[in-house]
């Protein structure tokens, strides 16, 4: 069973991280690479998985998990190293990266952005078993939801045996709202992160985060599957657990800050 009061502690230091830069406790430095739909993400640990540092930013240079613009994500991530190491003054040398289940062949591509920006590939994964690096699950379904797409990873006795990915994500509840509310797919994009709406916009988008539970109850034996965890900014959205553990009838758990599972995952698993 997930320890949320760990995973909670842990993360939020994680998430301090970002304004303040903490100094390593012992060894290397690790980083996890993290190119998202939505946001590219640089997570710093120590050797013993100690936060050191976290830097992200918007973007729109990958599609459902895929590089649609190389040149684009290769000078955020080199702008992203550059301004950690400015704040830690050191060379970031190693890394792991990360993509959607199922989207092994894009891996080359993302190994490709991260070398071009300077760092040496150690490790290469997938989303949601990177999360469960976090998480520390024996039996269960880790669930990854991005801006692109609806990752998932069934684990039995701490063994990864099943993963699945479809093209569903954060960006579908954005234009969803962009249509209800005709405006902008960026205006919709800036009230999806305003928690102070997620009650008034759930009813709005709830169709679609229906259509992510499915995407898992068809995927999951149900007699067999014991929780969802759930991870990805998309996750960040209030209400989401809920609508899944009444979609699939399973219990389903998510922490406080559910956006930073991912990247913390994957540096996490960076081998120096």
């Amino acid at each position: 069973m997930l320890d949320l009061d760990r995973v909670n502690a842990y993360l939020s230091r994680v998430e301090e991280s970002e304004t303040n830069t903490f100094p390593p406790v012992s060894g290397k430095l690790k980083v996890g690479v993290d190119l998202g739909t939505a946001y590219i993400v640089l997570v710093v640990l120590d050797e013993e998985n100690n936060p050191v540092a976290c830097e992200k930013r918007a973007s729109g240079v990958l599609r459902d998990g895929v590089v649609v613009d190389y040149t684009g994500a290769l000078r955020i991530v080199r702008e992203l190293k550059e301004k950690l190491e400015a704040r830690l003054g050191a060379e970031l040398v190693n890394c792991a990266i990360a993509m959607p289940a199922g989207t092994e062949s894009s891996a080359r591509t993302h190994q490709y952005v991260a070398e071009g920006a300077g760092l040496e590939v150690t490790a290469v994964l997938d989303e949601p078993s990177a999360a469960n690096a976090v998480y520390e699950i024996e039996d269960g379904v880790v669930v990854d939801i991005g801006g692109g797409t609806t990752g998932l990873a069934v684990l039995k006795g701490g063994r990864v045996v099943q993963t699945e990915d479809e093209p569903t994500g954060g960006t579908h509840l954005s234009l969803v709202l962009a249509g209800n509310y005709h405006i902008p797919v960026e205006e919709a994009e800036a009230i999806k992160q305003d928690y102070a709406r997620h009650r008034e916009i759930l009813p709005v988008v709830r169709p679609v985060v229906e259509k992510m539970a499915a995407i898992v109850r068809r995927c999951v034996d149900k007699a067999g599957t014991d929780a969802i965890y759930l991870c990805g900014g998309t996750c960040c959205l209030t209400g989401i657990e809920g609508v899944f553990e009444k979609e699939t009838g399973i219990r389903t758990f998510k922490p406080a800050n559910p956006f930073l599972v991912t990247p913390t995952g994957i540096a996490m698993n960076c081998k120096i």
